[in-house]
């Protein structure tokens, strides 16, 4: 763990595992009693980060498969049989989830169990005498600032997602059930949060990113809470905050809020030592044999083939498994998809000297080059020193990842089209119908080898600068200044390219438009569970692309009650377009 001061999440998680996370009518004073807990500072300390544990796990759960295989750069199709799961991944992806189905549920679920123990964590710490606890008025204060700031956040989350929610900030009981609020009240409630704690957290000292202070809020990690809340206002409430939005970016760009730059490396924000990244606002950290959800089966883990482990040298934890695959670009017979969205892969393909775009490879070390998977995965054999080709999990047939979906399995590498062999009844591309080699695979975040020291240690970026210089130019093509947004997004992307590259958007803007912008926000931030806001702020997620229809309404925007939640809670009302609980 490479701060000290969250060393007792370490602690903490263990709680985590065998409790909230697996038991979600947990009550929250079943592991923390104030009265007789708070004895010594390190326990205020154990009090206060608890529920940074569970917000960190909230962000590899169902929050984020709603943001991503929801959306049009992931899926999750049926493999021959693997990953089939009653089909719930093909509801999310075509939009036809149900009032039953559990990943809108659990999202809910999720954040609103985080809310409840930073409540119960704000309501500990407001009753403490900080000179009980050799510890100043002003330490005191600004724990439960980062508390409020984190409170804000998952209900960001949930305004995102459900709009018409509670706003709760003491313990609900039976007796009293709380009643929603307007998106309105709720976007204030969160604005007003962020507001209010804002000096009251710390400004970032020096340079060299986030160092020791890696997790915890500070004022750059609010603000650009309020960079999101405000850019998303339109969407969320029907009101346009974007010169609010565009103040906020300015600051952090100038550094009101600490000293914070745009990495020279693309890779370096997802490193396993990014805390000594400047583009790190805030993080969730992460250590090797501790808390590391970033490398959690629902999130990044089980992002590559079953057999995969040995192309990248790390034996540790077995067999990975394919839940999460990129959308094909390329039909059955090798030609691109017409839908102006998904087609991640082509996205990327369209600038060919883009670094991001090697394969994916452990270079010793503790680092790495490329960003994606594909193709045949080599590795040499432990045992034999052989060099081999992963293969599918049954041994049938040799892995070798396409830009397409389908019953690929044994078909010769250089043909376009399924062999008949491959078993496939037709030429059927669709989310019933993949093997193993459909998809590429996203590799952001690096799975070193075993005898790294790096392995598995890189921190959650929840939030990077880039965010802001995209938030800001997309104000700014809003307002018709192309020459301020190309300029701005290529402050970022010049990483990415050659000097002098073509691929660099010119200085006038001329080659901006609004679908590049859908694109370029989706070639920066692909896979770091925000791509589903971004459709919807950009009104195209309900459009066709792989294997989902044009919706006739806008409905699935917003998601909805399951009937579990509707059925504890009188008091709420079913969001448009969904049936109410029997």
């Amino acid at each position: 763990m490479k701060n000290l001061f969250f060393k007792y999440i370490i602690i903490l998680s263990a709680v985590c595992t065998v409790t909230s996370c697996t038991n979600l009518d947990e009550k929250v004073y079943d592991i923390i009693t104030s009265d007789n807990f708070y004895q010594t500072k390190e326990n205020v300390i154990q009090g206060f980060v608890r529920p940074f544990e569970h917000a960190y796990w909230v962000c590899s759960q169902a929050t984020f498969q709603i943001q991503e295989n929801t959306a049009d750069h992931f899926m999750t199709p049926n493999r021959q049989g693997h990953w089939l799961d009653g089909q719930v991944y093909f509801r999310l992806h075509r939009h036809t989830w149900t009032i039953d189905d559990s990943n809108p549920r659990d999202a809910w679920n999720n954040n609103f169990q985080g809310i409840i123990y930073v409540n119960s964590a704000i309501a500990d710490l407001t009753k403490l005498d900080p000179v009980k606890f050799d510890m100043k008025e002003e330490e005191m204060q600004n724990y439960i600032a980062q508390l409020r700031v984190l409170r804000a956040w998952m209900y960001i989350n949930l305004l995102d997602m459900f709009r018409n929610i509670p706003i709760v900030t003491d313990y609900p009981s039976e007796e009293k059930l709380p009643m929603q609020v307007s998106p309105q009240e709720a976007f204030n409630f969160i604005e007003n949060e962020l507001l209010e704690v804002l000096p009251l957290l710390y400004i970032k000292e020096g340079s060299g990113g986030n160092g020791a202070k890696q997790g915890e809020w500070t004022q750059a990690g609010a603000a650009a809470l309020l960079v999101r809340l405000y850019l998303n206002a339109n969407l969320w409430i029907g009101s346009d905050k974007s010169n609010e939005c565009a103040t906020y970016c300015e600051k952090i760009i100038n550094g009101e809020y600490g000293s914070y730059g745009i990495a020279q490396r693309w890779d370096a924000p997802f490193d396993w030592n990014n805390e000594t990244c400047e583009e790190i606002l805030y993080a969730f950290t992460s250590s090797y044999g501790y808390s590391h959800w970033v490398y959690d089966g629902s999130m990044y883990w089980w992002g590559a083939p079953f057999k995969a482990a040995p192309y990248f040298g790390f034996y540790d934890w077995g067999d990975m498994n394919h839940r999460y695959g990129l959308q094909p670009g390329l039909d059955l017979e090798g030609k691109e998809y017409s839908w102006p969205n998904g087609k991640p892969v082509r996205k990327f393909q369209k600038y060919p000297d883009d670094v991001r775009l090697k394969k994916y490879r452990n270079l010793g070390n503790s680092s790495r080059e490329g960003m994606f998977i594909f193709g045949s995965l080599d590795y040499v054999d432990e045992v034999t020193g052989e060099r081999k080709l992963v293969k599918a999990d049954n041994g049938k047939y040799t892995i070798y990842l396409r830009d397409q979906v389908g019953w690929f399995e044994d078909t010769d590498t250089l043909s376009l089209s399924p062999a008949p062999s491959s078993g496939a009844p037709t030429m059927i591309s669709d989310m019933d119908h993949a093997d193993q080699n459909s998809g590429w695979c996203l590799i952001k975040y690096p799975i070193y080898r075993s005898e790294d020291v790096g392995k598995m240690e890189s921190d959650y970026a929840l939030l990077r600068l880039p965010e802001v210089y995209y938030s800001l130019a997309e104000i700014k093509f809003r307002q018709g200044d192309k020459v301020r947004a190309a300029e701005l997004l290529n402050t970022v992307r010049k990483r990415y390219y050659p000097e002098n590259s073509a691929s660099l958007y010119k200085a006038d803007g001329s080659d901006l438009t609004e679908q590049e912008l859908i694109d370029e926000w989706g070639r920066e931030f692909i896979g770091e569970g925000i791509r589903r806001t971004v459709l919807c702020r950009f009104g195209v997620y309900t459009d066709a692309w792989w294997d989902k229809a044009q919706e006739s309404d806008d409905h699935t925007m917003i998601l909805p009650f399951a009937r579990t939640i509707l059925q504890a809670n009188p008091n709420l009302k079913q969001n448009p377009g969904y049936p109410d609980a029997d």
